[in-house]
């Protein structure tokens, strides 16, 4: 047992801090989009999509075990910060702990990742391996993503593109226009949820040299920056219902929206610890969103 500011955490609840299941949601979306759409299309394979739901959400666990890890080592994370609490930096688990838990838990989705690529051949190889790096280089390595402003990039690209298109493709083995345009507004609020983070420790990573956008350009544009990615998300409902699917169901992510616009209010109006309201919350629309998504397109 480890005692931490006067409570006993075993390691177990250690773990789970460090895998930090709040973000897991992120990696469910892709695959329940990507999925809906296969569904749709006629090309679901159940299997598949839940080899690919686990790789994604062990992939997912790799990465913030690695954020853990690195932030820790690069002094960005320390006992009095304004986020969660880490495991590294409050003592929880040790360096080593974290890298053995970080060869397991990749090695893992390789090893599953094995039937997909057996089914859908050497670009779900790619997607994967593609995958693990940037989980790891996101903090770690000599030009990490997430301070040299690329993390929101990475974001995009790995749980928009890759994470639905590569759920589809695993089961339909080919890559559709619909997917494509699904997949924008999957990453789009998932990347909202970095861009609060970032917001949120702004004056923290300015001090610990971590150049992220809200670093380089400030408050108001990541402010922008995340009312457009909300603007997106919406938008491509009306791409996908003129284009693809002619049914009202696909407008179902609109209920989500007063939850969008209180959401915006939060942004401009709180500071500080007061932003990880904001922040859980921009995790939560990106569930409801996702699901009222993938919904609509079933229906």
């Amino acid at each position: 047992m480890i005692k931490q500011q006067e409570i006993t955490i075993s390691k177990f609840d250690a773990w789970i801090l460090a895998s930090r299941p709040k973000t897991l949601p992120a990696a469910v979306m892709p695959v329940l989009v990507g999925s809906a759409i296969a569904i749709h299309d006629n090309k679901y394979k159940p299997l598949a999509a839940i080899v690919a739901l686990i790789c994604s959400l062990l992939i997912q666990i790799g990465t913030n075990l690695v954020n853990d890890l690195y932030d820790y080592l690069k002094g960005t994370d320390k006992k009095e910060r304004l986020g969660p609490q880490r495991a590294a930096a409050s003592g929880l688990l040790s360096i080593k702990e974290l890298k053995v838990g970080i060869y397991i838990v990749f090695g893992f989705s390789f090893l599953l990742g094995i039937y997909l690529i057996a089914l859908a051949g050497w670009l779900v190889l790619l997607i994967g391996v593609l995958s693990i790096i940037a989980g790891v280089v996101y903090t770690a390595g000599p030009f990490p993503l997430a301070y040299n402003a690329l993390g929101d990039i990475a974001s995009f690209l790995f749980f928009g593109f890759i994470g639905t298109i590569g759920t589809y493709y695993v089961q339909a083995y080919e890559i559709t226009a619909f997917v494509f345009w699904a997949s924008i507004p999957v990453g789009s609020l998932i990347t909202n949820i970095l861009v609060v983070n970032n917001y949120r420790d702004k004056d923290e990573d300015k001090l610990n040299g971590k150049k992220t956008l809200a670093v380089l350009f400030g408050e108001n544009f990541v402010r922008i920056q995340y009312i457009i990615f909300m603007i997106a998300s919406y938008s491509i409902l009306f791409v996908v219902y003129f284009t693809f699917k002619k049914s009202i169901w696909v407008f179902l992510p609109i209920l989500s929206l007063p939850i969008s616009l209180k959401l915006i209010r939060m942004i401009y109006t709180l500071k500080g610890k007061e932003l990880n309201k904001t922040l859980e919350l921009t995790a939560k629309l990106s569930a409801i969103y996702g699901l009222l998504f993938a919904i609509g397109i079933l229906i």
